[in-house]
């Protein structure tokens, strides 16, 4: 039963930071028009960001209220971006800092410095700096191992390492002994697409989850339905990460113009956080070493219309009462309009919600039983349910389905369109 499988703590604490900076840049961001993959070569040579800042990266996180990043340490390429003892292929052969430089410590302190957790990307696949995956899978496994040591015992705790699983190139990854190890140096860490993973991917690379998504699974979304994992149901909270641009990972001068709009942004928001996921969104530092200004612009723009739209509520959880098993309600004796309602669960216990509505009495008295305006089936850490403006005299939430008895840890009631006023938007 969902009821019986729980969070570790720190799952808890990852799904209430809700929205993640993703940090593509490396060899690649140098060279214009390169894809993974292509095979075209890359030197150290051409890395050399000049003006290199990621306190501005942090600054521009947390303007925007963002809570967490994760930065690609290595991307398929295999470029390090810290001085790593074992690969030619990283900082070290490279003019910036007379090879002297190492932006992942310079990134981990930043975003430590700016109360943000911090999480490094990991990619096993190794294609730029010719590392054989098949003569000695062994000595792989080693040299994996290696560097991912050189990344978690130098600059203190990393609250998440994130494994993309791309292009291993057939390679059968020794997982026990590898999370084993990482597990053993750092066992508060978050684990993102591994072998005993802490966190699951989405299943695209939009910013959307389709619905419902419920914290409880007994596989990976790649994998077949009927084929056994091996696993038993476990808490597994979804992660949706996307680009702030519309193709491109890494930097390029071309695509400025493909800048999402914030209402696009706002409607991956509803799509993700709105359906009890994590948001990781993407921008690409340029040439410089700096968030490019129009997405900078971008990100404390989205991040400030979130805050607007769900700043003043209507009512708080202490004004709801609760009126019967899986019944909360707030009622007044003035109209409200209202169009959001947002739910969260008490998940340390569990998810217990299976289906719930949401329902209205119009104002005054006029209608023979309540309005149903939404209906939804998994709350878990939060779920915001957005609908038309009403003006009602009594909101209620009904869980119509459960497994076992229902805790909220929150409920409250916003009008958007008010929200925020007088608080300089």
């Amino acid at each position: 039963m969902a009821d019986l499988v729980k969070p570790k703590p720190r799952q808890i604490e990852y799904q209430a930071w809700e929205l993640g900076l993703f940090l593509h840049f490396g060899i690649r961001t140098f060279y214009e028009g390169h894809r993974d993959w292509d095979g075209k070569p890359m030197s150290p040579e051409k890395f050399n960001p000049t003006k290199l800042d990621c306190s501005q990266w942090a600054e521009t996180a947390a303007a925007a209220g963002f809570k967490y990043a994760v930065m690609t340490a290595k991307h398929h390429d295999g470029f390090a971006n810290w001085p790593s003892k074992h690969t030619g292929f990283s900082v070290a052969s490279s003019p910036w800092k007379r090879g002297r430089g190492d932006v992942v410590r310079e990134y981990v302190e930043a975003f430590k410095k700016h109360g943000l957790a911090v999480g490094l990307y990991y990619s096993p696949a190794e294609w730029g700096g010719k590392v054989d995956f098949h003569s000695d899978p062994r000595a792989y496994d080693d040299y994996f191992i290696s560097q991912v040591t050189e990344l978690i015992e130098p600059y203190g705790p990393i609250d998440i390492l994130w494994f993309d699983g791309a292009g291993s190139g057939g390679h059968k990854y020794d997982w026990p002994r590898i999370v084993g190890e990482i597990r053993r140096l750092q066992p508060n860490i978050l684990l993102f697409g591994a072998y005993d993973p802490d966190i699951r991917w989405i299943g695209n690379e939009d910013g959307l989850a389709s619905t419902p998504v419920w914290n409880v699974v007994d596989r990976q979304p790649w994998v077949p339905e009927d084929a056994d994992t091996g696993w038993t149901p476990r808490w597994l909270p979804a992660e949706c990460d996307c680009r702030m641009r519309r193709e491109n990972w890494f930097y390029s001068d071309e695509d400025e113009h493909t800048v999402k709009s914030l209402d696009v942004l706002m409607g991956m928001y509803y799509y993700s956080v709105g359906r009890g996921c994590n948001l990781l969104l993407n921008i690409g530092p340029d040439r410089r070493g700096l968030l490019p200004e129009k997405d900078a612009a971008r990100l404390v723009e989205f991040g400030r219309e979130i805050k607007r739209r769900f700043s003043g509520p209507v009512a708080t959880f202490a004004d709801i009462e609760k009126v019967g098993d899986g019944v909360w309600e707030y009622k007044n004796d003035e109209p409200f309009t209202v169009d959001h309602v947002v739910v969260q669960e008490d998940i340390a216990r569990g998810e217990h919600v299976r289906r719930f509505a949401i329902e209205f009495d119009t104002y005054p008295k006029g209608c023979i039983k309540p309005v149903v305006i939404y209906e939804g089936r998994n709350i878990g850490h939060k779920v915001v349910c957005r609908f038309p403006t009403v003006e009602a005299g009594k909101i209620t939430l009904r869980v119509t389905e459960s497994d076992g008895a229902v805790t909220l840890r929150n409920m409250e009631l916003f009008d958007s369109a008010k929200a925020g006023m007088g608080e300089g938007g």
